[in-house]
This record gives C-alpha cells, sequence and structure tokens, in this order.
C-alpha cells in the first residue's frame, strides 16, 4: 500500500466503517418524526426491525425514506420521537456502540476515488473485519473485480463503485445492515450477484431495505414500511 498520512487514509471513509462492540438484536422506532423547517418528511413512525424479518422501507424519489435509513443509522438526528437499540436479554446498548454497529450502502456515500481497490479494501480491514475471515484478495474476488484490484477507484464505473460499496457493507461483520436503493447503477448479471451476496451475508443480522418499489432489492423482505403512510395530512405546526 502507498504511503498516505493518517489525515488523508481517514477522510470520508468513515461515513461506512466502524468497529462493532455489542451484539444487537433489535431497533425500535417510537414516535418517530423528522421534519425541515415548517414541512414534515414523516410523523409517527413506530416499528420494530428484528433479525428474523428483514425490513424494507418503500417510497418513491424524495419521499424521505434515505433521511429515514440516515436517522436509523445514527447519521441523522430526528426531530421528534426516539429509537430504541436493543442486545441480548433485552439490554439497552447506548448509541454511540449502535453507530459503531452499522454497514451502510448507498449511492450517494463517496469512496476514497484516490485508493486502488486493493488499498481500499486493506484499509476497511484495518477498521473493521469481514466475516467469515475473508480476506482482501477474497473480498475482490467475491466483488468480481479480480483485474481492477490495483485500478484506482477514480476510474472505476458508477456500477464497479457501487459492487464496491455493497460488498464493503454486506461482507462486514456488523450486526447491522442498511442498504439504500441497493441495485441502483447496477446491470442485470450484477442484481443476481447482489441476491446471492444477501443470501450469504446477512444471516442473524438486522437488515434494512430502502427502495423505490424495486422488487428484486427486497423482496426477501417480510416487512414493509411505507415512508408515505406517515405524512401528515398538513405539513405545519
Amino acid at each position: 500500500m502507498k504511503n498516505r498520512t493518517k489525515e488523508q487514509r481517514t477522510f470520508k471513509f468513515h461515513i461506512f466503517v466502524a468497529q462493532s462492540e455489542s451484539v444487537l438484536m433489535q431497533i425500535e422506532l417510537k414516535e418517530a418524526g423528522k421534519r425541515y423547517n415548517r414541512e414534515w418528511i414523516f410523523k409517527g413512525i413506530n416499528h420494530v426491525f428484528t433479525v428474523e424479518r428483514a425490513t424494507v422501507i418503500l417510497g418513491s424519489n424524495g419521499s424521505g425514506k434515505s433521511t429515514l435509513l440516515q436517522a436509523i443509522s445514527l447519521r441523522s438526528m430526528l426531530s421528534e420521537g426516539e429509537i430504541v437499540y436493543q442486545g441480548d436479554g433485552g439490554v439497552l446498548i447506548p448509541t454511540e456502540h449502535c453507530y459503531k454497529s452499522v454497514a451502510l450502502a448507498a449511492p450517494y456515500l463517496e469512496l476514497i476515488e484516490e485508493y486502488t481497490l486493493i488499498e481500499l479494501t486493506e484499509f476497511f480491514l484495518e477498521h473493521k473485519s469481514f466475516q467469515q475471515n475473508i480476506t482482501a484478495r477474497q473480498a475482490i474476488e467475491i466483488m468480481q473485480l479480480e483485474r481492477s484490484a490495483e485500478k484506482a477507484i477514480r476510474y472505476f464505473s458508477s456500477g464497479m463503485k457501487q459492487r464496491t460499496k455493497l460488498a464493503l457493507a454486506i461482507l462486514s461483520d456488523s450486526p447491522i445492515l442498511l442498504l439504500d436503493e441497493p441495485t441502483s447503477n447496477l446491470d442485470h448479471h450484477a442484481m443476481t450477484w447482489y441476491r446471492k451476496l444477501i443470501e450469504e451475508f446477512t444471516k442473524d443480522r438486522v437488515v434494512v431495505v430502502c427502495s423505490n418499489h424495486q422488487t428484486i432489492e427486497y423482496d426477501f423482505c417480510i416487512d414493509q414500511l411505507v415512508v408515505e403512510d406517515y405524512k401528515p395530512a398538513i405539513n405545519r405546526r
């Protein structure tokens, strides 16, 4: 790996890398609401996300589903209500530990474009482990990007970048997996690849998927939460 300062190497990467410290069993939303100025994006959401029941958050573009996902990941604060994280035996987990337990993949998250793929993957492993003791080289094989291992991320296509984001999140050994429009920029072959990853690496995890009704992204989910159902008739208060 090339020599880079610590400051350079941590830039932007905190958006999807953190070390898990607690075993998380469920996340509960209690009267959760978010608004910008006087407009409510959503309001009054009560829902429990569990290991046994993957959940899809459905909504059209601009409906607020990504805002809700970011609140669940603690990257955005609610305007009202609360989010409760529970571990084994119903023990409440402090939010600072929950933040470290999240793996998030989304089209709007940035990768370090100066890094090659192998550098990026090795850097990821300095902060977080993969399931099944998967190595950096093995992860790249799973991404099906072996020929691009030494290529800088800046030269990747949008589909290659999305594969990288998805693999880093799904392979990670973290109890919470959040996926925002996971098949964005993927062709049909890559969509099939995504589903195989889901089947193999999501056991015993809290899985939440955001989708604008692309069935292949979420048809393995048991519960559905439709954001438009939680928009007040009159956006004022």
